[in-house]
């Protein structure tokens, strides 16, 4: 009697014994495809795009009155400097601080510095929710400034992402291009 074979997995009579691999759908080729670029490109995407992100911040602390974090920025950087730096000088700084980590993430020159900076900046722009949580939490409900902040948790992971990559972290693919 003569046994059911699947024609897909198994390999046609007469291949002599050469590695038979079976057609992929046209479907899984493509997700393949996407998956293998996806692997090669995104955390380039992640980088240029959170760059763009944090220069946009720093870029509008240098003109007065257009970064609603401004007043945030003075009272977090006089709090933590212990008054050694406060009001404009410290929205100035914070602004050369983004700006530079920006152009960093940006164009990938100096990533590593780069990142260190943005490590410590990350600390700094997430100290509000301890420094001055009964002002950002009234009643327990975020505030608009608090939102703000809280946003950088979503910065802080991708800035993990892009560092383990700088450091030196890559995709494995499987054989059917799965990650």
């Amino acid at each position: 009697m003569a046994a059911i074979t699947d024609s897909r997995t198994t390999p046609p009579t007469g291949t002599g014994g050469a590695a038979y691999r079976p057609r992929r759908a046209p479907v899984e080729t493509l997700l393949g495809r996407a998956t293998a670029w996806l692997a090669a490109h995104s955390v380039t995407a992640l980088r240029v795009s959170l760059g763009l992100v944090i220069l946009g911040f720093g870029a509008l602390k240098y003109f007065p009155g257009a970064s609603p974090a401004e007043g945030l920025v003075m009272r977090t950087v006089d709090t933590l400097t212990l008054g050694v730096v406060s009001g404009t000088p410290a929205v100035v700084a914070t602004a050369v601080v983004e700006t530079f980590i920006g152009l960093t993430l940006i164009t990938g020159i100096g990533l590593r510095v780069g990142l260190v900076v943005l490590a410590g900046a990350l600390v700094g722009m997430m100290s509000p929710l301890v420094l001055f949580f009964g002002d950002m939490f009234p009643g327990y409900v975020p505030t608009l400034e608090a939102q703000y902040v809280l946003k950088d948790v979503i910065l802080a992971t991708a800035a993990a992402v892009v560092a383990a990559r700088a450091l030196g972290a890559r995709y494995v693919l499987g054989r059917d291009g799965e990650a």
